[in-house]
């Protein structure tokens, strides 16, 4: 099973990523990636965490993808030809931006 969820992420995040560029309409020079998708074992539904550039810029992009969460889940669900379809929920990975943190404090010392 743990084989399965895991080529759904992968097929799921290829199909978001794809949505996100060709249908969302963020402003200019706001840039949104998926870092990771994971999926329950009932495939009910998928965390799609996503990280945001310019870091300034995740307020406007978070409101973005929430306003475009049922167009966005509509475009997956035609891609995906699985039951059930997993409900889309979009999280902030941060983990680049603490990761940088990490690195200056680092460097202080």
């Amino acid at each position: 099973m743990a084989g399965r969820v895991q080529r759904i992420n992968e097929l799921i995040k290829v199909h978001i990523n794809d949505i996100i560029l060709k249908d969302l309409s963020l402003k200019e020079g706001v840039f949104v990636t998926i870092s990771k998708v994971d999926t329950t074992p009932d495939l009910r539904y998928t965390r799609v965490f996503v990280s945001i550039f310019p870091e300034r810029e995740i307020g406007y992009a978070v409101k973005t993808l929430k306003r475009e969460l049922y167009k966005i889940q509509g475009a997956l669900n035609q891609k995906l030809h699985m039951k059930p379809l997993p409900r889309i929920e979009f999280r902030v990975d941060m983990t680049e931006s603490r990761a940088d943190e990490i690195e200056k404090l680092l460097k202080e010392l």
